[in-house]
């Protein structure tokens, strides 16, 4: 059943980077490129920080704020070949909707201080999530066409394909 009900989000804070273009960005948070950052999250969140101290990483979710149009069919960054969008983290998503995971190093009131980072300066923070080694590691997972692709997020860079 399809809902074309409006789904509103309000971002919680803003992700700071030294990536301030596209091109030439750390395609995942795993690459040799990426950096540290911090997140302001904005005053009436920063009680929802209690305990999150307590986590080596975090996963964020965020808006492609800069990405182009929804596209169903990309040709990401690691492949040459087409792929269906659901196959990707490619960010011109039907919901323009990223995931990181990230290291959290320390929060300062309503900064937290992260490395390991990929996303655009500026970029609207829409959830912080712990990340739980029980609940979120998978050993059996398998990971489809990028299977051929093993090793080259390391030093993959992004250009203006998504823009």
């Amino acid at each position: 059943m399809r809902t074309d009900a409006i789904i509103p989000f309000n971002p919680i804070g803003i992700i700071h980077s030294p990536f301030h273009e596209l091109a030439d960005m750390p395609i995942q948070p795993t690459s040799d490129l990426s950096a540290s950052g911090t997140i302001e999250t904005f005053p009436e969140f920063v009680s929802g920080l209690k305990d999150l101290d307590g986590f080596s990483h975090i996963i964020l979710l965020y808006h492609f704020h800069q990405a182009a149009p929804p596209s169903l069919v990309v040709t990401p960054f690691l492949d040459s070949q087409p792929r269906g969008i659901f196959a990707t983290r490619a960010p011109t998503r039907p919901n323009a909707i990223g995931l990181s995971v990230v290291k959290l190093s320390k929060i300062e009131g309503n900064i937290l201080y992260i490395d390991h980072l990929d996303i655009l300066d500026g970029t609207p923070l829409l959830d912080i999530k712990p990340y739980i080694l029980e609940f979120d590691h998978r050993p059996e997972a398998r990971t489809g066409w990028l299977e051929q692709a093993v090793g080259k997020v390391k030093r993959t860079t992004s250009d203006n394909r998504f823009k």
